[in-house]
């Protein structure tokens, strides 16, 4: 099995992908599961096995606003900027596990918890903290398995996408642009 690392790219070829990823988890963010659960992670994981871990991170970012703007932000601007961090941190663990352990699967199984269990837990803390109305446990339990399931679509999606872009020589062989 070949090393998962980031393809060799210039910096305009990696701007035009991730504004391409962006436009992507736009589109993911209009396909809502609950609220502001939508599919607009799936391209930022799929830039963190593309791009890298950074890019990605920053794909996911701007996807999970993206989905805030679509929604109207409904649980406040503070509380989406924190979430939009969460998925930061997740889609960059996520991506630099891919590199340096080389296993998608554990990857894919980090990205969904942390983006399920662990930022459900936060953003509830942090919307107690805020004195929202649905914050707390009520939040948790009510948003943990929603999120989660809509998490492990947008990790598999792009752990099979890539595959196929890798399997299609799509990705010029080990990630190198020819």
């Amino acid at each position: 099995m070949e090393k998962i690392q980031s393809m060799t790219r210039n910096k305009s070829q990696v701007l035009v992908l991730m504004s391409l990823l962006v436009a992507f988890s736009y589109l993911g963010s209009l396909v809502k599961i609950q609220g502001t659960i939508a599919l607009d992670a799936l391209p930022a994981y799929l830039g963190a096995l593309l791009l890298g871990p950074l890019p990605g991170a920053v794909i996911g970012f701007v996807g999970h606003l993206l989905t805030a703007v679509t929604s109207g932000f409904p649980m406040t601007l503070p509380m989406h900027l924190f979430i939009a961090i969460l998925m930061a941190l997740t889609i960059g663990i996520f991506g630099c596990l891919a590199e340096k352990t080389n296993n998608l699967f554990l990857a894919g199984l980090t990205g969904v918890f942390m983006n399920g269990p662990v930022s459900t837990l936060g953003a509830s803390y942090l919307a107690a903290m805020l004195g929202l109305g649905f914050s707390g446990k009520v939040m948790f339990f009510a948003l943990i398995l929603p999120l989660s399931l809509t998490s492990l679509v947008n990790a598999a999606g792009a752990v099979a996408l890539y595959k196929v872009l890798k399997a299609r020589h799509v990705l010029g062989g080990p990630h190198e642009v020819s």
